[in-house]
């Protein structure tokens, strides 16, 4: 029953691969189906029923290539040289079940971050990446694996906050603050957490939401 019900969550999305230009299907879930049931502070969401993170990656099986879906068609041209020499040689097809789970989730994740280290991605898509891989982890209450994926997502945001123009996946400058001061007291590094904290509360144009978060987070480690 649990099977057949999740399946009525997903639809086959045919897509072209922007690297080989071969075409393959993809599960997707459809738009209406992922339901909330809370938030994590660090942005990640727990979903009822669909876990929409499961199928966030798209991979095309001739060469290789794999990315998130907010990426998988965005690749530029000089990538494309490098999935074909770093990647595609190395490749062995796979076949996936319809129905994904954590562990199928982070070995794609996996595969599209060494597609990301190896085309030469900017440090805010592995980021990214590592983050999710990090969630994924935490589903499994995988603390050690979690925490090492979320101190390289963390390296990667604070050089992509350095280097690369905002918003990121979606991430303003307050929620991006926000973010590497919550990683960074994850990992309990407090001292760092209440300098990237007090940055997004003293920023004008941050959110009324996220300054809340961040003073939470303050007294989090003022409590501890």
């Amino acid at each position: 029953m649990h099977d057949i019900n999740i399946l009525d969550h997903l639809f086959d999305k045919h897509i072209t691969c922007p690297v080989c230009n071969s075409t393959f299907t993809t599960k997707t879930v459809k738009a209406k189906s992922p339901r909330i049931m809370s938030k994590d502070s660090d942005f990640f969401i727990r979903y009822k029923e669909i876990n929409p993170y499961f199928y966030d990656v798209c991979i095309c099986n001739s060469c290789g290539y794999a990315a998130m879906r907010s990426d998988f068609e965005k690749i530029r041209s000089y990538r494309k040289e490098l999935v074909f020499s770093n990647i595609t040689p190395k490749w062995q097809a796979r076949q996936y079940p319809d129905i994904l789970d954590e562990q199928l989730a982070i070995e794609r994740y996996k595969l599209a971050l060494l597609n990301a280290m190896l085309t030469d991605c900017p440090d805010s898509t592995k980021a990214m990446i590592s983050l999710r891989i990090a969630w994924m982890y935490r589903l499994l209450n995988d603390n050690s694996q979690e925490l090492s994926f979320m101190k390289q997502s963390l390296d990667g945001f604070i050089d992509a906050y350095t280097k690369e123009l905002l918003p990121i996946y979606g991430l303003k400058r307050d929620s991006l603050t926000y973010l590497l001061g919550e990683l960074n007291r994850k990992l309990g590094k407090d001292e760092e957490a209440l300098l990237w904290y007090s940055k997004t509360i003293v920023n004008t144009n941050a959110s009324f939401r996220i300054k809340e978060m961040a003073r939470v987070g303050k007294s989090l480690i003022k409590n501890e």
